[in-house]
């Protein structure tokens, strides 16, 4: 509860935005027939949901920089104790979501194909590798590490591949470490968009958080913080449409452009929302947000097991999933907005289980 109460509010609101819009691009009704900034870019490009997965990572460092100080002053072996077990725990989820429900026509679902890189996977080493650069080479030490990371991965994906979903270096690496059929083939082929070399300068991007969330604790809310973010902001867009002209911002090979440029983007929305929630104190609208941000990490895995519970279960030889989005959104609205509203119920479900949760006091941490 403690951490909870040293937190901004707006941090938390942020958090919050940022999980129910992921809930809402992850479980469409219709994956034909989804309104397109509710989509991933194909390929080079960008939307609004190639933005939150980023956020979240932006949002992991952000409370960072609340955290570590405070497993600093344990001590360096605690410290490690505590980034160690928290790394293994998210990945170990991540790797057991994917293989949930664990049984298939009665038999045990087989471990050896079961995908190994993931949302949850690339968060906890995201955060492992943060932490570990942080805590050991402190702000000018990961100031270095970021510059040097995202020059470094252009670099590599030019020596080992090319710039293409067949031809790329993730796929190489991950084929070559993992093997195939460990990897996501939602791409029509065996590539992870979370792969292991591309979790590189997804690091810059909690590192970027982290960095953030201090210079606010260091210099307040105030107009003057807020601009000076806001500048850096609108100059990391800047520079990251131009790379684009050189190194394409890509989501799915997490291009070091995409980093400077999703980076860019928070740093115009958190602290507008930093003004309005904090500063201004216009907060009747926040709670809803609120009670995702405070249960973050569980909320996203209930939406996740949802999900994948209402694929295995069936309706007349039809997966609940795919019956309940045709016969009741799909029925009673158009293709698009029964889409989109089938969405809206898993978030809200999910968000009713996190209402409950916050009543009864109830936080799970890691």
């Amino acid at each position: 509860m403690q951490e909870l109460k040293n937190r901004y509010l707006s941090l938390d609101v942020f958090r919050g935005l940022d999980v129910a819009l992921m809930i809402i691009v992850n479980s469409p009704g219709n994956y034909s027939a989804t309104y397109s900034p509710l989509l991933h870019a194909e390929w080079h490009g960008f939307t609004l949901t190639d933005l939150v997965f980023p956020t979240f990572l932006f949002v992991v460092g952000n409370s960072m920089s609340f955290a570590l100080p405070k497993y600093e002053s344990m001590g360096d072996g605690e410290f490690l104790k505590k980034i160690f077990k928290r790394t293994l725990i998210i990945f170990l989820l991540g790797f057991l979501m994917y293989w949930f429900p664990f049984f298939e026509g009665g038999h045990l679902k087989p471990i050896n194909q079961t995908r190994i890189f993931g949302v949850l996977q690339r968060i906890a080493l995201c955060y492992f590798f943060a932490s570990i650069i942080i805590h050991y080479f402190k702000v000018k030490g990961a100031l270095i590490f970021s510059l040097v990371a995202l020059v470094l991965y252009r670099v590599l994906l030019g020596a080992f591949g090319d710039l293409t979903l067949e031809g790329n270096a993730v796929l190489k690496l991950d084929a070559f470490l993992i093997g195939e059929s460990h990897m996501y083939h939602g791409e029509g082929l065996a590539f992870d968009p979370e792969g292991l070399l591309s979790t590189l300068p997804s690091i810059v991007n909690v590192i970027a958080g982290y960095m953030t969330g201090l210079y606010l604790q260091k210099n307040g809310q105030n107009y003057e913080t807020l601009a000076k973010m806001m500048m850096v902001g609108a100059a990391f867009i800047f520079m990251a449409l131009w790379w684009d002209l050189l190194f394409p911002i890509n989501k799915k090979l997490w291009t070091s452009s995409f980093v400077l440029h999703t980076v860019g983007i928070d740093l115009l929305v958190l602290p507008i929302l930093v003004f309005i929630i904090d500063i201004a104190k216009k907060t009747k609208w926040t709670y809803f947000f609120e009670v995702f941000g405070k249960n973050t990490l569980f909320i996203y895995l209930v939406s996740e097991v949802f999900v994948i519970l209402l694929f295995t279960f069936k309706i007349n030889d039809q997966s609940a999933y795919s019956w309940i989005a045709q016969h009741i959104f799909g029925a009673t609205l158009s293709d698009y907005t029964g889409s989109l509203g089938f969405a809206l119920w898993i978030m809200l479900s999910c968000w009713a289980v996190g209402y409950v949760m916050d009543k009864k006091k109830i936080y799970v941490k890691v």
